[in-house]
């Protein structure tokens, strides 16, 4: 049975990681047969269209499916789009992201496909843009809502904002979290060669942040509370993972007096190389303004690591206060140099945390258990619909 998943591009990021796992994963159940619509993937970011050199026929490049908003290639896309659905006939079309969510679903219900699931792997509405670009992008879900028969969220956090924007019913909302290998990181130890490289000794206090280098990520705020963190705790260094538009200006602000040499830039790091980054780390901080629900908070917590992270989206919902780590108002900056300063005088707190998070995510984030579930998912809602599933 034929199902064609539609993303916006493929750069690194835990929602094309998780899009990617899920494909590679039902393909190899019966009776799945998978492909994957992408726009083009380029930038700083990466890109993940190479792993599916060993997957022919898998990924197909839609070029004009873009991120910005561009009435002339929208249209293209569009229109694209329901030409391949009416050609190849899946039975279900799955959508992520924003772009690719509102016209992947308005294509899928205009060629008659029978079943049409969106994935929500972040907001696009809410506090962090203005009331115009919050408007056009509210009622745009809504539009897309009313042709979609089901919603897969990676957070509880989704679905309570999306049912409380008028967007769909209870019923039509599953969560799955989403799974990741966990090998890597439940065995990571920290590597000195690594650690040499980047110019990490072993007696600093490592605060790690794994994001791309952007807007509402976060990095500000961690940019303002750094003079504050390096008076209390003179042996910190901070590791920031990722690469993206805003790193000249983000490099411009770890060489302020006072702050040379405490910030080390990875660059883009390849998803396989992210579990060796994350053992240097003694605490991860998750300062993000819109997410869905973070990878790199499962990812810390696997390795064993204690989390920090402000109170948005579904951050909660793995940094849990005094179980995994610690969870703040956001833009508390008081509150999140409190929280460093705790943890990197208190070695068996961070142990303790560390500990509790890697028992959560083993039970809750494995690839294999994200696969089972959308496989589930997916019989249900075909069968519900009258098609029977081999």
């Amino acid at each position: 049975m034929r199902v064609s998943h539609v993303i916006t591009r493929l750069i690194v990021g835990g929602a094309q990681e998780n899009t990617v796992s899920t494909i590679l994963g039902l393909r190899r159940r019966a009776p799945w047969e998978l492909e994957l619509v992408s726009g083009p993937s380029i930038g700083r970011e990466g890109s993940l269209e190479s792993v599916f050199l060993d997957h022919p026929g898998v990924l197909r490049l839609e070029p004009h499916l873009v991120r910005p908003i561009h009435p002339w290639h929208d249209l293209l896309g569009y229109r694209s789009l329901i030409r391949h659905f009416r050609r190849t006939r899946p039975v279900l079309v799955h959508t992520h992201s924003g772009k690719a969510g509102i016209l992947g679903r308005l294509a899928a219900h205009k060629a008659r496909i029978p079943l049409v699931v969106h994935s929500i792997h972040g907001p696009s509405f809410g506090s962090f843009q203005g009331p115009v670009a919050n408007a056009v992008f509210t009622h745009a879900e809504r539009v897309a809502g009313r042709v979609t028969d089901h919603f897969v969220v990676v957070a509880d956090a989704m679905r309570r904002q999306y049912l409380d924007a008028g967007i769909g019913r209870a019923g039509d909302y599953s969560r799955i979290f989403s799974g990741f290998d966990l090998e890597p990181y439940l065995t990571a130890a920290r590597d000195p060669a690594l650690a040499s490289k980047l110019g990490l000794s072993p007696r600093d206090f490592v605060v790690g942040k794994i994001a791309r280098l952007f807007a509402l990520k976060g990095h500000d705020d961690l940019f303002a509370a750094a003079p504050d963190l390096v008076r209390r705790i003179p042996n910190i260094r901070f590791l920031l993972v990722g690469d993206g538009e805003w790193r000249p200006r983000f490099e411009a602000l770890a060489r302020q007096p006072g702050l040379q040499g405490r910030f080390v830039f990875t660059g883009l790091v390849p998803p396989s190389e992210v579990a060796r980054h994350v053992a240097l780390m003694d605490v991860l901080v998750h300062l993000s303004r819109r997410e869905g629900l973070p990878r790199a908070l499962p990812q810390a917590a696997a390795a064993g690591v204690p989390l920090v992270a402000f109170d948005c989206d579904g951050a909660g919902e793995v940094c849990q206060s005094d179980r995994t780590g610690f969870l703040l108002p956001p833009g508390d900056l008081s509150a999140l140099t409190a929280a460093l300063a705790r943890l990197s005088a208190d070695p068996g707190l961070r142990r303790s945390l560390g500990q509790a998070g890697r028992a959560f995510v083993r039970e809750h984030f494995s690839v294999e258990r994200m696969v089972e579930e959308q496989d589930r998912l997916y019989r249900r809602l075909l069968q519900s619909k009258g098609i029977q599933v081999p």
